[in-house]
C-alpha cells in the first residue's frame, strides 16, 4: 500500500486531535493523522518521522491504535499494512552496574 500519487484529502482537523496516542514520546492523534497527510504512509515512516513508538515502551502501548489511525487516514485496511521494526523494551544501565558483572 504505498500508492504515493492516490490523493488522500487535505487535512481537516477533528475535536480529538489533541488526544496523547503515544504516551512515551507524548505524540497526539493530530499529528499522527498531519504526518500522514505530508506522506508519511507506512508505520516505519510513521514511527521514523514522530518517534512514535521509540519511547521506553517501545511501540507496546500504541502501535495498534496508531496503525488504525494510518489506516484509517489512508482509508484502508490496518491488517494491509505492514508493522514497524519492533525491539523489545530497554531501560539506561548505569556502566558501574555492567563493570560489576566483568569482576
Amino acid at each position: 500500500m504505498n500508492d504515493r500519487n492516490r490523493d488522500i484529502g487535505e487535512f481537516v482537523p477533528h475535536d480529538d486531535d489533541d488526544m496523547i496516542i503515544c504516551r512515551c514520546e507524548e505524540i497526539t492523534r493530530g499529528e499522527i493523522r498531519r504526518a500522514v497527510h505530508d506522506g508519511m504512509f507506512t508505520m516505519q515512516e510513521i514511527r521514523r518521522y514522530l518517534r512514535a513508538g521509540m519511547g521506553l515502551c517501545q511501540g507496546q502501548t500504541c502501535s495498534r491504535i496508531v496503525k488504525g489511525i494510518l489506516a484509517s487516514e489512508l482509508g484502508v485496511s490496518p491488517a494491509g499494512l505492514t508493522p514497524a521494526t519492533s525491539r523489545g523494551p530497554i531501560r539506561p544501565t548505569e556502566m558501574a552496574t555492567l563493570a560489576a558483572e566483568v569482576l
